[in-house]
Order: structure tokens, then C-alpha cells, then sequence
């Protein structure tokens, strides 16, 4: 596979996620070895006997270049993990990903009735929000894994978030300061996984920069990216890493975090993405800060205080 030219484009990586959130046809697909690194972080116990909804990957048979890597990986960890049912369910829009059926469809590996079965229910179009997604989701599903349309990606939060169900997705890297998803770890609803997430496909099987992360509400035990968090008294943190802006709040930059100050405080999205919430910290607003520096606005950051 080759990189995307995104410099001879005049592209950024964030011009790409902001171009996929705005552009239904531009969407990425997720690398194989993404999802290994990711899921084998977890206790193994916590896939035993469940029954895994991928709501946004494609299945074909005898097709395994043509299947969604989160499809493959659960098939080919079916055993190993001990899951009860796969169920995915695949979009049969206008996009017709590495050419496969147009039709929506789902498809369930039921490992206690030794089944595999492809069924194109009349009417159905394979869509995450679609009746009989919710269908399953609700009925069926117990953890939801997959890398969501990023042109939907606030709708799908919303629906697999108010499902109380377990997920393990991909989202963009920057949600953790975005009005319409800090609400959700402000209220405790979800929360950083262990890895970001920097490449995918794209339609033309090419290689995308792009920055993604991982977000869940499944247990994150021993993080190892807390050493990546400076913990220290306000007067040990570097000068040029701590400045107040004009309404004389305190901002700090590179992940370092005061632990004696009472008052809260800005700090950017990889603190967050980092583990700080898990560190004796909260989030105080539900929307993204932006901070004025002598009546200039700069860029957004989240309020948090030490609890």
C-alpha cells in the first residue's frame, strides 16, 4: 500500500477528518493491526459469552480482502475470546466499499448453534440508525465494536451511548474538546481507550493520515500512557508551560498538571486522552474552553479541577 499525497493536495490530516465529517462519500476503514493492538488490552473475560455488534462492517464470504477488518478479527478470534455471536450488519448506500454488495445485510456467526448466515431482510439498508439495527442493538448486542462513519459520527454516539450497551470505537481525536461529545465524558459516559489511532484505507486501498482515537466505556486498567503525565506542584511546572489568559484562568500545556492548585484550570485534549480523569481530576464544564490571550482567541481546551 502507498501513502496519500495529502501535502501535494495542500492536506492536513485534520483537513481530512474534517472533510470525512462533512463528506458522506469520504470515509476511512481501520487497519487490522489497529484493532489487535487495541482489544488485547482488555481483560480477556469481559468478550466470554457476549455477543459483539459490529453496526457499521461488511462480511463476504470467501472474501476476506473484501471483509471489514473488525469482522476478521473477531472470526478469526471467535474461539480464542470465547464469544457467543457476531452479528454485522453492512450499509448498502450509494458507497459501495471495494466493490461489494449495494444491498444492506447482516451477518451472524452464532458459535453456540454452529452457524454462519447472510440474511438481506426486505426494505433494510444496513444503517446503524435503521429500525432493525436498533433492532439488534437493544435486543441483542452486548458490546458494540466498529469505526463509525466519521459524516455520522455524533449521531452514532449518540445512539450506541444512550443504548447503555458496552462499546469500543473509533472517534476522532479531537471529540475529547468538541461541544457535541464533551458532554458525555463530562457526565461519565465515556472515555478515552488506550490508543490513538493514526492510519487508514481509504476506498482506493491507500494508506490515510488521519487523527483518531479510541473511545470506550469498557474498564482501562493500568493505562501506561499515565507516565506521559507530568503531576507536579503549580511552581515545579516549567514557565513556558504555564501562563494565565485575561479572564486570569491558568492554562498549562504539555500534559503537565498541577496537583496543589485548588481553583480550576485549561489544559488541552491529550491530557484527557492520556488518563488524567482517572488520575483524581474532573472535568467542571460540559463544553470546550476557549481561552483569549491579550483579547486573541486561541485554541480550544477543556476546565478541569482536582477533585
Amino acid at each position: 500500500m502507498t501513502s496519500s499525497p495529502l501535502k501535494d493536495r495542500g492536506m492536513t490530516p485534520k483537513d481530512v477528518m474534517q472533510k470525512a465529517q462533512k463528506i458522506r462519500d469520504d470515509e476511512f476503514y481501520t487497519r487490522y493491526e489497529d484493532i489487535e493492538k487495541e482489544v488485547i488490552m482488555y481483560d480477556k473475560n469481559i468478550w466470554k459469552d457476549k455477543c459483539v455488534f459490529c453496526n457499521c462492517d461488511d462480511v463476504v464470504d470467501n472474501g476476506e480482502r473484501k471483509t471489514s477488518a473488525f469482522a476478521l478479527y473477531f472470526l478469526h478470534n471467535f474461539k480464542e475470546l470465547k464469544l457467543k455471536k457476531l452479528i454485522c450488519t453492512h450499509y448498502g448506500g450509494k458507497i459501495d466499499l471495494f466493490n461489494q454488495d449495494v444491498k444492506g445485510y447482516t451477518f451472524t456467526k452464532d458459535g453456540y448453534n454452529k452457524i454462519e448466515a447472510w440474511e438481506y431482510p426486505i426494505g433494510y439498508d444496513g444503517s446503524f440508525d435503521h429500525p432493525l439495527s436498533i433492532k439488534i442493538l437493544n435486543e441483542e448486542a452486548d458490546i458494540i465494536c466498529t469505526n463509525p462513519p466519521f459524516s455520522k459520527a455524533k449521531e452514532y454516539w449518540k445512539t450506541i451511548i444512550e443504548s447503555g450497551k458496552k462499546f469500543l470505537i473509533i472517534g476522532n481525536f479531537a471529540n475529547v474538546l468538541t461541544s457535541a461529545y464533551t458532554p458525555y465524558f463530562y457526565n461519565n459516559k465515556i472515555w478515552a481507550g488506550y490508543n490513538r489511532v493514526d492510519w487508514y484505507q481509504n476506498l482506493k486501498r491507500q494508506l490515510v493520515n488521519a487523527p483518531g482515537h479510541w473511545y470506550t466505556n469498557l474498564p482501562v486498567i493500568n493505562r501506561p500512557r499515565y507516565k506521559n503525565l507530568k503531576i507536579m506542584p503549580l511552581k515545579d511546572i516549567p514557565k513556558k508551560y504555564k501562563r494565565y489568559d485575561d479572564m486570569e484562568t491558568l492554562l498549562v500545556d504539555d500534559c503537565y498538571i498541577p496537583n496543589n492548585y485548588k481553583k480550576y484550570f485549561a489544559i488541552s485534549g491529550y491530557a484527557i486522552l492520556n488518563g488524567l480523569l482517572e488520575k483524581g481530576y474532573k472535568l467542571i464544564k460540559d463544553k470546550e474552553y476557549y481561552p483569549y490571550i491579550n483579547g486573541q482567541k486561541k485554541f480550544a481546551r477543556v476546565l478541569v479541577q482536582k477533585i
